[in-house]
């Protein structure tokens, strides 16, 4: 199991792996970042309420995250063939990654940015700020603590899906536990994939939490 080929593929895994969940949280928070924050202003007695845009914003969401991984993998074969160009490896795999984190992490940043006292947003309100000032200068400060923690939960959780897609031909340490572990029923290498998948995912919740106490000014 540990000849240099099989260490080689696993360096290879490893690396895939890290390069589809943090490409794909980076484009999953580019989207889900201002989907959470539009959520939470837009609702009724916020800063810019506009309750039927919410509704909306919500029902859109919430049905895209109702639908179990695997099974939006499959669905969304053709876009990602249309946006790549292929179905297998790891860049195909950010596509669906992307579209099942993103409301995901829009959710978890409307619970974070709802997190902040009301009252910095009264006195914010007061002094004349704007809606897009309040969100950009009150809001997010506010609440990077805990987006930060959030963040990290969600590194875990797309690194998570990106093993799932191993199941048709994703790449990454999924896919070496899939092709070696299950179907040639080598508990070795399955073993270490779960050890691997283990110590990125306490790798990136470490520095979510000591980058939340950093910035947390409570803890100052």
């Amino acid at each position: 199991m540990f000849s240099n080929e099989m260490l080689c593929l696993f360096g290879v895994g490893f690396l895939e792996s890290l390069y589809m969940t943090l490409l794909s949280t980076a484009a999953a928070y580019a989207i889900g970042l201002p989907l959470g924050l539009l959520l939470v202003a837009t609702e009724t007695g916020s800063v810019w309420p506009r309750p039927a845009l919410n509704r909306v914003l919500g029902v859109v969401i919430n049905c895209l995250r109702s639908v179990p991984f695997l099974i939006l993998l499959v669905a969304v074969i053709p876009i990602t063939r249309f946006i790549v160009g292929t179905t297998i490896g790891s860049m195909a795999t950010v596509v669906p990654l992307v579209i099942a984190a993103a409301p995901f992490l829009a959710r978890m940043v409307e619970s974070s940015v709802k997190e902040v006292d009301r009252g910095v947003i009264e006195a914010a309100l007061s002094m004349g700020a704007s809606p897009l000032q309040i969100v950009c200068k009150v809001l997010l400060p506010e609440a990077l603590p805990s987006l930060l923690i959030g963040a990290a939960i969600a590194v875990t959780t797309i690194l998570g899906y990106s093993a799932m897609a191993g199941i048709v031909g994703g790449g990454g340490l999924g896919a070496i536990a899939i092709n070696y572990g299950y179907y040639r029923k080598q508990t070795s290498v399955m073993l270490v994939m779960i050890v691997l998948l283990v110590l990125i995912v306490q790798l990136f919740q470490e520095i979510g939490n000591r980058a939340a106490r950093k910035m947390d000014k409570r803890i100052r």
